[in-house]
């Protein structure tokens, strides 16, 4: 469904203050991109797979979930998606903040590739799970990151995309709408969609999870199933806490 091969990403560095960037822009020098986020990733994920993406904050996992949304261009290497882009489900994501959240409905249905009458079907029932009620008409701005949580879930899920793509959201909101959520997504499992969870969650990833990359300063650490390697990740954590101690 998805193939990675040699995938590169880079970013320009915002640490030499903004006195030199002028003196660049003056003497027209070129920033160079010298802070790789994604370094040479080469995997590849099955139809209907669910692979968890595990790592350090600041290791490249949201990077990689841009990439494969379409939101960013690798620098070097190339990747493969089959059928429609992957929807990305993360806090806020694509959400103008003057508009409501009825309206957002909208915009994020259009930009998923729906029309405004696909999604008029599914606005009772895009709202029905979110649990906003009458805060759908508020603008999203007055929204706590909870809610937006949760209308960002609301619309992903329904829209109902091949490929799901989803970035920490499960850890927002209070427990009933995460269990809600969880068994939103194993209902999608077993209608043999693919996704990819981004999480630091190791009991999350031993649940609904087949197989695990294991991403560390930008570069693919491990990958292989849960058992393989959850022990590692979990282990190397326990160290790097026991450093700062």
């Amino acid at each position: 469904m998805i193939k990675l091969k040699d995938l590169w990403v880079s970013y320009p560095r915002q640490t030499e203050g903004i006195i030199n960037n002028l003196k660049r822009a003056i003497r027209k020098e070129e920033k160079k991109k010298e802070f790789w986020a994604l370094r040479g990733l080469d995997f590849e994920v099955q139809k209907g797979e669910v692979l968890g993406v595990i790592g350090r904050n600041g290791s490249g996992k949201s990077t990689l979930l841009k990439i494969l949304s379409g939101l960013i261009t690798p620098d070097k290497g190339e990747f493969d998606v089959k059928g429609n882009l992957p929807v990305l489900l993360s806090l806020g994501a694509g959400f103008e903040p003057d508009l409501s959240g009825k309206e957002n409905i909208y915009l994020n249905g259009l930009l998923l590739g729906q029309t405004k009458s696909e999604i008029d079907e599914k606005m009772n029932e895009i709202v029905d799970f979110s649990e906003l009620g009458d805060f759908i008409y508020e603008p999203v701005r007055t929204y706590s990151s909870g809610m937006r949580s949760r209308l960002a879930f609301s619309i992903a899920i329904t829209i109902d995309p091949n490929v799901l793509l989803i970035d920490e959201v499960l850890g927002v909101g209070d427990q009933s709408f995460r269990d809600k959520s969880k068994d939103a997504i194993l209902e999608k499992i077993k209608q043999n969609r693919t996704v990819i969870l981004v999480t630091h969650s190791a009991s999350l990833v031993r649940e609904i999870c087949d197989r695990v990359v294991w991403i560390h300063l930008g570069e693919q650490k491990e990958i292989g199933t849960v058992d393989e390697v959850v022990p590692k990740y979990v282990q190397f954590m326990r160290e790097i806490r026991g450093q700062k101690q």
